[in-house]
C-alpha cells in the first residue's frame, strides 16, 4: 500500500467538493429576492459544507490521513477555530442588527 492517495481517491474527492461547491451556491441564492442575511438554515448549511470541504482537502489532497495524530489534530483544530469564529461573527452580526 502507497501513503499517496491515488487517482480514483482524488477524482471522487474532487467531485465531492465539487458538488459541495455547488450546494453551497444555492443554498446563499435560494432567498435573494431581498439584500438581508442569509437565514440561520442557509448559513449553518454553508458553514457545515465548508467544513467538511475543508477536511477533505487536509485528509486528501494534503494527505494528512498519513501524518502523525498531533500533526492531524492541529490542522483539524485549526478549521474547527475558523469555522467557530466565522459562525460567531455571523451571528453576532445577525443578533445585534
Amino acid at each position: 500500500m502507497t501513503a499517496l492517495p491515488g487517482t480514483r481517491r482524488l477524482l471522487t474527492t474532487w467531485a465531492t467538493l465539487m458538488a459541495l461547491t455547488v450546494l453551497s451556491i444555492v443554498s446563499a441564492r435560494l432567498d435573494q429576492s431581498s439584500w438581508q442575511a442569509l437565514p440561520l438554515w442557509s448559513a449553518g448549511l454553508v458553514i457545515a459544507a465548508t467544513g467538511f470541504k475543508a477536511q477533505r482537502l487536509l485528509m486528501v489532497y494534503l494527505n494528512l490521513r498519513a501524518a502523525t495524530p498531533a500533526w492531524r489534530g492541529t490542522f483539524v483544530g485549526l478549521v474547527v477555530l475558523t469555522l467557530a469564529l466565522i459562525a460567531g461573527g455571523y451571528l453576532t452580526a445577525r443578533l445585534a442588527g
